[in-house]
């Protein structure tokens, strides 16, 4: 065999030997890398609530340094918000934060120790503190702080260290109290609806349904408040205006609520507002809601006859019916014709052009 022909098997059996060196290596730290994410994921605490045990949670607190403090409590089959008032919880957005407890995990630790939480806001004064309970045992137990380029950060109670979450979503854990209660007011088919009435400051609207049409009167309050007798026929009387306000409170819900040491003026809602009452057919109930006094801005009081004493506050679109005149449910005036106001335009402008040029 030939000297070349030696070297070349020679360099070729310790390429082979190379590549073998090479891949026994790479093994090694491949194992090596799996061993220690293993083992760094096992040292990681175990947060989040089961899918079970979700279900048995029974009190919900949250601390937020921007917000009120809100707590939550199951009794009997439904939520209430105890914190900071005493209301009914929106079902709905309780829902959405148990089943967010379920996505909550620990995926990377930042720092072992105590020494950053101020840094990644993380301490008693600036987290967002969550405690879940079932019964008198906690099921959850977190502090959440900032959100970066890494992640949420988190902190568990009882453990020293900065943790990087998954599964939070802040929304669900940070809204005003007010998005903690019940904001439905009323719910129900408008095509149901057979009589309506709106009384306020400038007298009495009656309407009624015969079949698929709607008819009303309108009894004026003369300057002493004492109201006159119904005109026999409203000729300008529309009632798609009729539908509009159906339609405005068959779904209604508050945008805020006021309290007892609100200057509502409901104890005299025909006067300050207005009354407005819907009466549904086949006997399915009626519902009556008084309107008062401005909160803010254009927004006013409300309360639901018959409810749990709740006062709402209704945004504009929804009050401004309780307190309609007369024209609110009349047809509206049509415009004159677009066309002919053009030419009279353009013959206006001829004329100035006329006068112009004479001068």
């Amino acid at each position: 065999m030939k000297t070349e022909h030696r070297i070349y098997i020679a360099l070729a059996v310790l390429a082979l030997l190379g590549l073998g060196v090479y891949f026994t290596q790479k093994k090694q730290k491949d194992e090596l890398a799996a061993h220690s994410a293993t083992a760094a994921t096992a040292d990681l605490p175990k947060v989040g609530v089961s899918k079970d045990d979700v279900e048995k949670v029974t009190k919900i607190a949250i601390k937020n340094a921007d917000k009120s403090d809100v707590t939550l409590e199951k009794k009997g089959d439904t939520w209430e918000l105890t914190k900071p008032v005493n209301a009914k919880a929106n079902a709905a957005n309780v829902r959405s934060l148990l089943d967010n407890l379920k996505e909550l995990k620990v995926k990377e630790v930042i720092d072992r120790t105590n020494g950053t939480y101020g840094q990644y806001e993380l301490t008693d004064e600036k987290a967002v503190h969550v405690v879940a309970y079932k019964g008198e045992e906690k099921a959850l137990d977190l502090y959440f702080g900032k959100s970066g380029s890494r992640g949420q950060m988190a902190r568990v109670d009882g453990k020293d260290g900065v943790y990087v979450a998954g599964g939070y979503s802040s929304y669900l854990y940070t809204r005003e109290p007010k998005n903690w209660r019940e904001t439905s007011i009323l719910k129900f088919e408008d095509e149901n609806a057979i009589q309506v009435s709106v009384e306020n400051k400038n007298g009495l609207f009656s309407f009624s349904k015969n079949g698929d049409k709607w008819s009303g009167t309108f009894a004026p309050r003369d300057k002493g408040g004492k109201l006159g007798t119904a005109s026999a026929k409203w000729e300008k009387f529309d009632e798609a205006k009729v539908k509009d306000l159906l339609r405005a409170y068959k779904n209604l819900g508050a945008e805020d609520f006021g309290d007892d040491k609100s200057d509502t003026g409901l104890d005299a809602a025909a006067a300050n507002g207005g009354v407005i009452t819907i009466k549904l057919k086949d006997n399915a109930g009626d519902f009556t809601v008084k309107v008062g006094k401005i909160s803010k801005g254009s927004s006013r009081y409300a309360v639901k006859e018959g409810g749990d004493g709740t006062i709402y506050v209704l945004s504009s679109w929804s009050a401004d019916w309780a307190l309609a005149e007369p024209q609110k449910f009349e047809k509206t005036e049509k415009k004159k014709d677009d066309k002919k106001g053009e030419e009279a335009h353009e013959d206006e402008a001829a004329n100035h052009m006329g006068l112009d040029d004479a001068e």
